[in-house]
C-alpha cells in the first residue's frame, strides 16, 4: 500500500504564516503538521509516501528528506483544480495498488491499521452537529450509497473528514480519469467525491471508518484548537527554573524562559526567547523572542519579535512589534 498525501495548497487562511511556510509545515503540539500525519504513515508501517507539491514545494521536500527516512516521491500539481485531479496526478506512481489518502492539512487519530489491513475500501468520517458546512456520506447497511458536498439539506451527519483507503487504486484512477476527461467539475473544481460517487455507482462497495479524532488545522482558531487537544492527549509535564510552567505545553530545543508564565495549551519552538512575560492558549515559532509581553490565543511566526503588553497577536516570521 502506498500513502498519498496532497500538498499543494496555499493556506491563505493562514496568512501571514503562509506566505513564507507552507501550510503543512506549520507547527501545532510541537511538530509541523506533515509530521503528525508522517508518524501515523510510519506506525502503519506504509514504507512508501507520494506527496502532491505546489505551494512553496522546495520547503516540503526539504522538510521530508532531512527528517524522515521513507521513499518519498514528489508530484507537482502546477495547476490547483481540485482535489480529485491532484490524486489523479499520481496515477502512474501508484497504479493498481491500494493507496492510502490522507489531507495534508488534517490531523487525524484512530485505528488506522484496523481498515489498512482489512482489505475493503473504506472512509472516515465523523458525525458533526453542522454537517451543511461539510461533505456527508449517506450510508445503508453500512455500505455508503452517497457523498454530498456541502448539501443544503444534509441526510446524514457523517462528514468526510480526508482520509481514505481505496483497495483497488485502478477503480479509482479509472473513475478520476472520466471526470477529468468528461470535465465533470463541482464548484469549478474537479472533486474526489465526485470519482468516489462514480465508483460506487460502478458498483465498488465503500464502507463509513468513524474516527476518534478529527484535527483541523485550516485557520488561526482552528490550529490553536488542535494544538490545545493535542497537548492535551501528551500530557507533557515540564519545568523550568524561575519561571511558572502551567501544563499542558511543549517546548523544544534551546528555548530560554526567564522570569515567565507560560501555559496552559503553549508550544514554543526550539531557539525560541522568552522574558519576563505570560503566555497561555498560543504557538510560538522558531528563533522568536518575546518580552515583556502578555499573549493570549496568538501565533507568532518564526524569527518574529514581540515587545509590549498585548492580549492577542497574529504575527507572520521576521516580523518585529514594539509597543514598550
Amino acid at each position: 500500500m502506498k500513502a498519498v498525501i496532497p500538498v499543494a495548497g496555499e493556506g491563505t487562511r493562514l496568512r501571514p504564516h503562509t506566505h513564507t511556510v507552507p501550510k503543512p509545515l506549520l507547527k501545532v503540539a510541537g511538530k509541523a503538521i506533515l509530521g503528525h500525519i508522517l508518524d501515523d504513515v510510519v506506525h502503519l508501517g506504509i514504507s512508501e509516501v507520494v506527496l502532491i507539491v505546489g505551494y512553496r514545494g522546495r520547503h516540503i521536500v526539504d522538510y521530508v528528506e532531512a527528517n524522515y527516512d521513507l521513499k518519498v516521491s514528489f508530484v507537482e500539481q502546477g495547476e490547483r483544480l481540485g482535489l480529485g485531479h491532484a490524486i489523479y496526478l499520481t496515477k502512474d506512481i501508484v497504479g493498481a495498488e491500494p493507496v492510502l489518502v490522507m489531507l495534508g492539512d488534517t490531523i487525524f487519530k484512530g485505528d488506522f491499521a484496523r481498515i489498512v489491513g482489512a482489505g475493503g475500501n473504506y472512509l472516515g468520517v465523523k458525525e458533526v452537529p453542522d454537517p451543511e458546512r461539510f461533505g456527508v456520506v449517506e450510508v445503508d447497511g453500512g455500505r455508503i450509497v452517497n457523498l454530498v458536498e456541502k448539501p443544503a439539506e444534509p441526510q446524514s451527519n457523517l462528514a468526510i473528514v480526508g482520509i481514505y483507503c481505496i483497495q483497488d487504486g485502478a477503480k479509482l484512477y479509472d473513475a478520476l480519469e472520466t471526470i477529468i476527461s468528461d470535465d465533470l467539475k463541482t464548484r469549478g473544481e474537479y472533486q474526489l467525491t465526485d470519482a468516489l460517487n462514480l465508483m460506487i455507482r460502478r458498483g465498488v462497495d465503500l464502507k463509513a471508518f468513524e474516527i476518534e479524532g478529527w484535527y483541523d488545522c485550516g485557520k488561526p482558531e482552528t490550529l490553536l484548537e488542535t494544538n490545545r487537544d493535542l497537548l492535551e492527549m501528551a500530557g507533557s509535564r515540564v519545568s523550568v527554573p524561575g519561571s511558572i510552567i502551567i501544563d499542558p505545553v511543549n517546548i523544544g530545543d534551546d528555548v530560554e524562559i526567564e522570569s515567565s508564565v507560560i501555559g496552559p495549551y503553549v508550544s514554543i519552538s526550539d531557539r525560541t526567547v522568552v522574558r519576563k512575560s505570560i503566555i497561555r492558549n498560543s504557538i510560538l515559532g522558531s528563533g522568536a523572542l518575546v518580552e515583556d509581553a502578555l499573549l493570549d490565543s496568538s501565533l507568532i511566526g518564526d524569527n518574529a519579535v514581540v515587545r509590549g503588553l498585548f492580549k492577542k497577536l497574529n504575527v507572520g516570521d521576521s516580523s518585529e512589534i514594539d509597543f514598550s
